[in-house]
């Protein structure tokens, strides 16, 4: 008989009278006997029960029902916060300070002009702005009303926001001053025969802010047909937001970076959402103290699910506008006391090459970092200033990091080098997520847990995308019927069970027949004292079909090194089949807005290289 786990104490079955168990002699668990009690206590019957089959007519199965079946959402996170944590500070930016409860009041009035617009159920809103405290806000707002957000990168150009914006079928778009101009430039980029019904402009406008023409006081045309100040004041605080009629309802839809082809539009839903959130928590341990500083882009995975992480804690978020640089981030942690905040490694690259930081931090500051494997030497550096690095790794697909280096204390007591190599990994599954393999993608197998056979990386879990939007053709090429999500990265599986990443399957290099990681040389490439930030490819040869190129930037005030001295230091390092055959200096490479190197426009230049 299958018991619902969901019983008060599951060692108590409660029975109706009229059961009755028959008597077999099997070697499965039976007995015969007529029960006449109601309840049998299987921790004090459990030597005679293993001896007995149970044959039922009378229970029924255990039934979903409502006061059990509350869709899980993460905004429901900001009701408690303001009722929990009330008067703590929720945002500070520049000289506002808001509290979580008038976060809460924000969000609602925000919500109920929202719907007053004629937005409905399911239908998208977009925003494009920088980490400011309406970005955080409509996190909440929008899908209070019942809304699904679609956060925009900010970076992006005119044409490929007008492809979002056209194939969302966004309803409203909230934008920031300083992307005005932009939003207009792609509006004026959809023929109105393909878009009879455009969405409505709100105007995103800030205290002390000195209006252009293409702000909403100054906006002639009357394309910004609404502020965001004014939707806050004609709000109703007393607003009953809309949630989720089921848990599997979308709550977000964002697009990828593009570093390998254009964007597609990923949709996660309030249940996905919910466990993203609750598995963040776990892995970096937030609470009510924590001060978080957003140098993560909010429209990046909705900061990782960060934005809600924190309001299910009562922490603290630091809000910048301009693009965060080393300044920034040592200025807010002595003026806020930060103690966490999110980036990619060329953040931490930054910060460990910073030449005006000579000494370490008073405290502690966490780092949970992501998107590429941070190269060793930089952990080593990082680490001694007294950052504290935890690896994951996610994607636009898992609604934020679902896998991270899980830290044991016996590694502290290993070489810096030894524990940096450690941290690199990206390790193992979140609490919230269902599982992590790496597999033949030929087989679907997994493979030896040696640490040396390569495969692909498969996942599955809670916070997996529902798909991508309008391409069911791509959504079942990478959610397979096996179960599992095929990420396209390539990667080993250590005998610890930690997983490594290798590489993006396109990033491999095959150079004669040997597979070589971009990643490996990367790392030996940091090593060199003079190396700012690396990206190596593969440049198409007649001979061993590719080889192996490499593009640097050099520190700033370095001595520059001929290509020569670096390609001899990797010979020192490296098999020689691995050692870069060009090295290629420029003065930076090419990023998307969240510090990822788009490789495909490097791949591009060595095909133009001689």
């Amino acid at each position: 008989m299958a018991i619902s786990s969901s019983l008060a104490n599951p060692c108590l079955l409660a029975f109706p009278s009229n059961i009755t168990v028959h008597t077999q002699s099997l070697s499965k668990p039976n007995i015969k006997l007529t029960i006449q009690t109601k309840q049998i206590d299987i921790a004090t019957k459990c030597a005679t029960m293993n001896s007995v089959t149970i044959t039922e007519t009378a229970p029924k199965k255990f039934q979903k029902v409502h006061p059990n079946s509350h869709p899980l959402t993460p905004v429901d996170f900001l009701e408690r916060a303001a009722t929990v944590y009330g008067d703590c500070p929720s945002i500070l930016y520049n000289d506002t300070t808001y509290t979580w409860s008038e976060t809460y009041e924000r969000c609602l009035n925000l919500a109920s002009s929202i719907s007053s617009l004629g937005v409905k159920k399911g239908d998208v809103v977009s925003v494009l702005a920088p980490n400011i405290p309406s970005m955080y806000e409509l996190h909440f707002a929008a899908p209070m009303a019942g809304a699904v957000l679609n956060t925009i990168n900010i970076r992006l150009d005119a044409r490929t926001i007008s492809i979002i914006l056209l194939h969302s079928e966004s309803k409203l778009v909230f934008v920031d001053h300083q992307s005005c101009s932009l939003v207009l430039e792609a509006m004026s980029m959809i023929p109105s025969a393909v878009w009879s019904k455009r969405p409505i402009l709100v105007y995103i406008d800030e205290e002390g802010e000195e209006e252009d023409e293409t702000s909403f006081g100054g906006n002639k045309k009357g394309l910004f047909r609404h502020s965001y100040s004014d939707m806050l004041r004609g709000g109703n605080c007393e607003f009953k937001y809309v949630g989720p009629d089921s848990e599997w309802d979308p709550i977000t839809l964002n697009y990828t970076s593009g570093t390998t082809s254009s964007p597609k539009g990923v949709l996660h839903c309030h249940r996905g959402a919910f466990a993203a959130t609750i598995s963040s928590l776990v892995n970096w341990s937030l609470t009510s103290e924590s001060v978080f500083l957003w140098t993560l882009p909010m429209f990046h995975a909705n900061g990782w699910s960060y934005a809600w992480a924190m309001a299910a804690v009562g922490g603290t978020n630091i809000c910048l506008r301009h693009r965060v640089d080393a300044d920034s981030i040592y200025q807010a942690i002595a003026k806020h006391g930060v103690t966490h905040f999110c980036g990619v490694p060329a953040v931490l690259n930054m910060l460990a090459n910073d030449s005006t930081k000579t000494g370490q931090l008073r405290t502690p500051v966490h780092i949970l970092t992501a998107g590429a494997p941070p190269p060793a030497a930089v952990l080593e550096r990082i680490e001694w200033l007294g950052f504290r690095v935890t690896h994951g790794y996610g994607l636009t697909e898992t609604g934020g990091l679902v896998v991270t280096c899980a830290w044991k204390p016996k590694w502290d007591k290993l070489p810096a080098l030894e524990r940096a190599a450690l941290k690199a990994r990206q390790g193992v599954r979140s609490v919230g997520f269902g599982g992590i393999d790496v597999v033949n993608k030929h087989t679907g197998k997994s493979v030896k847990r040696n640490g040396k056979t390569v495969g692909e990386i498969v996942l599955k879990g809670a916070s997996l995308m529902l798909g991508y939007f309008k391409d069911p053709d791509g959504t079942s090429k990478c959610m397979t019927e096996d179960g599992w999500f095929y990420t396209g990265d390539i990667g080993v599986m250590h005998t610890d069970g930690y997983v490594e990443v290798k590489d993006r399957s396109k990033d491999i290099i095959i150079c004669g027949g040997e597979n070589i990681s971009s990643v490996e040389v990367e790392s030996v490439l940091y090593m060199h004292p003079a190396v700012n930030e690396v990206a190596v490819v593969a440049q198409p040869d007649k001979f061993w079909g590719e080889t192996v190129c490499a593009f640097v930037s050099l520190k700033r005030g370095a001595e520059k090194p001929t290509e020569k001295e670096v390609r001899e230091f990797c010979k020192e390092r490296l098999p020689l089949y691995m050692v870069p055959r060009r090295v290629v200096f420029k003065e930076a490479l090419p990023k998307t807005s969240t510090g990822k190197i788009q490789k495909f426009l490097l791949r591009d230049i060595t095909r133009k290289l001689k």
